[in-house]
């Protein structure tokens, strides 16, 4: 029987404390999880934001810098970061980790696209759980300009991997529980929609406003990425990060946040 592989998506907001650093307890317990998640069957891949995140703590900048040199800088030093206590929390709970920083070029040329299939394939063969990231030292498309692209935020690069793994299900950690009729930090009475079978005009005017002060995502970034993993096939699941409880209903085919359903 097929093993489901599942990618999952965490974002900045998730993972760090504003601009204090890492937030190490919601690192954990992701890590948990997902460990947990891939040992019950599962083929896991992470797609994780941060870098620019935890380089600003790791240095104590005051804010996230404009300047594009000094952002990739930063992210250098974030994903350093970042990595090494992936490595130590994954690792407490007996699952090895290996990181793939990608560049536009790696999705685009055929020849580098094969052989990036090809390495996650062998980690995913060797139980290995794959840490994705674009490479923020030397691609700018996300860093710099902040707006949609062939990669150009995490959320689209989540679509891509999925896309290019043929996963069976892309889960996007968020700061929010799913997809709402209306703005639910500013209107009481917004619902939660379970479900969407198609991101068509009236989705699309529900998503508004932007990411978090760290990150670059918003729900405008998120249904562009899910257009990208549907049509190839993957259902996604939008739903809040910071409740490891989410990660494993997801997992389990269970009802959690917004389930976007494939095309047939």
């Amino acid at each position: 029987m097929k093993k489901k592989r599942i990618v999952f998506k965490v974002g900045t907001s998730t993972l760090c404390h504003g601009g204090k650093g890492l937030n190490f307890r919601n690192i954990e317990n992701l890590a948990r999880a997902l460990a947990d998640v891939r040992n019950s069957g599962c083929e896991v891949v992470l797609v994780s934001s941060g870098a620019i995140g935890a380089g600003v703590g790791k240095l104590g900048l005051p804010e996230r810098p404009a300047e594009l040199r000094v952002k990739q800088a930063v992210a250098s030093v974030g994903q350093c970061e970042l990595i090494h206590i992936y490595d130590k929390f994954f690792g407490e709970y007996g699952s090895a980790v290996g990181q793939i920083l990608l560049t536009k070029e790696d999705v685009e040329r055929p020849a580098a696209r094969q052989n990036l299939l090809g390495t996650f394939e062998a980690l995913i063969s060797l139980g290995v759980i794959p840490v994705v990231n674009e490479n923020d030292a030397v691609a700018f498309e996300e860093i710099e300009t902040e707006r949609h692209h062939v990669l150009g935020d995490n959320d689209t690069l989540s679509a891509i991997v999925a896309a290019l793994l043929g996963a069976d299900l892309l889960v996007i950690l968020s700061d929010i529980d799913g997809l709402y009729d209306g703005d639910p930090r500013r209107d009481p009475n917004a619902q939660l929609i379970p479900e969407v079978t198609e991101v068509d005009e009236r989705i699309e005017a529900l998503a508004g406003g932007v990411g978090s002060a760290l990150g670059t995502g918003g729900m405008v970034t998120k249904l562009a990425a899910v257009r990208i993993a549907a049509d190839a096939g993957v259902d996604v699941i939008i739903t809040n990060g910071s409740d490891t409880r989410n990660i494993y209903a997801a997992a389990s085919g269970e009802s959690v946040g917004t389930l976007f359903r494939r095309k047939a």
